[in-house]
Parts: C-alpha cells; sequence; structure tokens
C-alpha cells in the first residue's frame, strides 16, 4: 500500500499557529460587548482598529501596529457616532481611510493622521445617511475605489459614492429579513449575501437582481456567513437541524447541491469564515470558541480538506485578519490574526 494513500500531499499541512510574547500584545482594551455578530477589529499593514466599551455613544480605538503593551485609558479614540459601533472596514486602496456603521443609523468615513491618533477624532470626513435602522455590515469594494457597500437592519444594501456621498444603488426588496453577511466577489462584479431566511443570494448590484439564489443552504436557525472564493465559488458557515455547526462549497452554476459539506461540532457561537485567495486556505473561526480551525480548498473532491487546529486557552469575542500585503513572508508568515480577548487583543501568527 503506497504512502500517498494514507496522507493527502499539501504544502499547508505543516501550517501552525503561534501566539506572540506578553509584550507584543495590546493590554487594557475594554472590547465592546454589543451582542452584534461582527468580527470587531480591522486591521492593515499600518493600523489595528478595535471596537470598544464606550459611555454614551459609539467609538472604536486605532492603534499603530507597534504601539504594543499596555494601553492607557485615557488613549484617544474615534467617536463621532451616537450609537455603539457595529462594523469597521479599512479602505483596501488608502490605508488611512477606515469606515464605520453605528446603531445611529449612519455610516461615517475617517481619515487617521498619519502617526495614528493624538486626539479624539469626532469629525468624519464623509458621513452617509441612508438606512432607516442600525447598520450592521461595512465592506469596501474590493476594487473601485471610493466605493462603498453597507447593510442595514432595515434590510436595504446601499452602494455609496464615498467621494460624492451619494447613493450610488439602493438595492430593496431582495431580502425579506435580516442580512448576517455580504461579501464581495474577487473581482467585485457581483457580491452575496446570507440572510435570515435561510438563503444565500448571488446579486448584481448594477442590475439590482438576483442572479442565484439558494434557498435552505444551512437548515438551523442560528445565523449563518457567505463569502466568495476567488474562482467564484462560495463557502458557507451555518447550523445543522440539529444545532451542529456545519461548512459548506457552492458552486455558483448549480446550486442545487453542496459540493461538499461538512459538519464540526455542536458548540453554538458563529462562524467567522476567512479565506486566502493565494493559497486556498480557509480559517474558521468560531465566536466564543478558543480555537481557529483551517481548511484547505482544492479542485478534486472532496473540495474542503480539513488541515489542523489551533487552540489555545482563552475564547475570543472577535477577530482582526491581516492583508497579505501586512505579512512577513521572510518568515513563512501567510496569515496573521488579531484576537480580541476580554480585555486584550493578541496576534497569532500562522
Amino acid at each position: 500500500m503506497s504512502f500517498r494513500k494514507v496522507v493527502r500531499q499539501s504544502k499547508f499541512r505543516h501550517v501552525f499557529g503561534q501566539p506572540v510574547k506578553t509584550e507584543q500584545c495590546y493590554d487594557d482594551i475594554r472590547v465592546s460587548r454589543v451582542t452584534w455578530d461582527s468580527t470587531f477589529c480591522a486591521v492593515n499593514p499600518s493600523f489595528v482598529a478595535i471596537i470598544v466599551e464606550a459611555s454614551g455613544g459609539g467609538a472604536f480605538l486605532v492603534l499603530p501596529l507597534h504601539k504594543t503593551g499596555r494601553i492607557d485609558k485615557s488613549y484617544p479614540t474615534v467617536c463621532g457616532h451616537t450609537g455603539p459601533v457595529l462594523d469597521i472596514d479599512w479602505c483596501p486602496h488608502n490605508d488611512h481611510v477606515i469606515a464605520s456603521g453605528s446603531e445611529d443609523c449612519t455610516v461615517m468615513v475617517w481619515q487617521i493622521p498619519e502617526n495614528g491618533l493624538s486626539q479624539a477624532l469626532t469629525e468624519p470626513v464623509v458621513v452617509l445617511e441612508g438606512h432607516s435602522k442600525r447598520v450592521g455590515i461595512i465592506s469596501w469594494h474590493p476594487t473601485a475605489r471610493n466605493v462603498l457597500l453597507s447593510a442595514g437592519c432595515d434590510n436595504v444594501v446601499l452602494i455609496w459614492n464615498v467621494g460624492t456621498a451619494e447613493e450610488l444603488y439602493r438595492l430593496e426588496g431582495l431580502h425579506p429579513d435580516l442580512i448576517y453577511s455580504v461579501s464581495w466577489s474577487r473581482d467585485g462584479a457581483l457580491f452575496c449575501t446570507a440572510c435570515k431566511d435561510k438563503s444565500v443570494r448571488v446579486i448584481d448590484p448594477r442590475r439590482g437582481t438576483v442572479v442565484a439564489e439558494k434557498e435552505r443552504a444551512h437548515e438551523g436557525a442560528r445565523p449563518m456567513r457567505a463569502i466568495f472564493l476567488a474562482d467564484g465559488k462560495i463557502f458557507t458557515t451555518g447550523f445543522s437541524r440539529m444545532s451542529e455547526r456545519q461548512l459548506a462549497l457552492w458552486d455558483t452554476e448549480n446550486l442545487e447541491e453542496p459540493m461538499g459539506l461538512q459538519e464540526l461540532d455542536s458548540s453554538n457561537g458563529a462562524l467567522l469564515p476567512f479565506y486566502d485567495p493565494d493559497t486556498n486556505v480557509v480559517y474558521v473561526c468560531g465566536k466564543g470558541d478558543s480555537s481557529i480551525r483551517y481548511f484547505e480548498i482544492t479542485e478534486e473532491p472532496p473540495y474542503i480538506h480539513f488541515l489542523n487546529t489551533f487552540t489555545s486557552k482563552e475564547p475570543q469575542r472577535g477577530m482582526g485578519w491581516m492583508p497579505k500585503r501586512g505579512l512577513d513572508v521572510n518568515k513563512c508568515e501567510i496569515a496573521r490574526f488579531y484576537k480580541l480577548h476580554e480585555r486584550k487583543c493578541e496576534p497569532i501568527i500562522m
């Protein structure tokens, strides 16, 4: 019996996670306690931004990456929202621009100074008003500059021109219920959404139409997520009818049956998927878990291959994911996470 049949050959079989030393963590941060299922953290090669607990309104911290150690209680925050901040996202084209969505129904775009904040930022560059309920999802367009997508609890998806602060497209009536997640395709021509009615939809924003739809992608009632992969397939996380957590891979040409479906465990935290298009590895972080599982997506069946699990002692409240251009590839780093604890943020290097 040949050895190859037992162990599938993969150059990612030995990927392992490594938490950094204590002095390289960001300590004494009061991470937000909002019950919304977002990552609470956004990272780029210059800064890490974390949504924090704030009295009277919403705020988030923006720290330069090198500012590790204990963070002073009086460290300035970005605090222009009148309600708690639910989601933040860095602009992929400019490392000093970040957008935030909040319970006060607005989206604000901020310009962060070159060396980080020296005083509290209260004046956004742009305020985008168009939602009638709280805004829970923010996502910049991957290829077009100054284009921002926001989705709110009013089941409306808006696409904005940030430069002129006007609505480009308003997509109403496509979602009968709360939108859980939105993900752009790699070229930004389409996006896919996961909705509370258990459907995954692929939407063409220019036409304002649903290109493909899969009803009951996961049978369970808990939140699910959907992300686009580089080749146009869709990866979803959700729950089965027995409340077991599931992963699935779908071909957008044919959404009848999933290409691959795996059950993980029966924990109850929502699963947040992070995808690396260069290595085709998907990292799955459960909210409230203390582990990160990672899977390789391949062309031949079974399409989802479990690689390994990174486990630590403490559960995560949120997770930030560094874009590829911020990694130290000389040290064979293929991914870096920023894991939020109750009071600190800990980088984990893969």
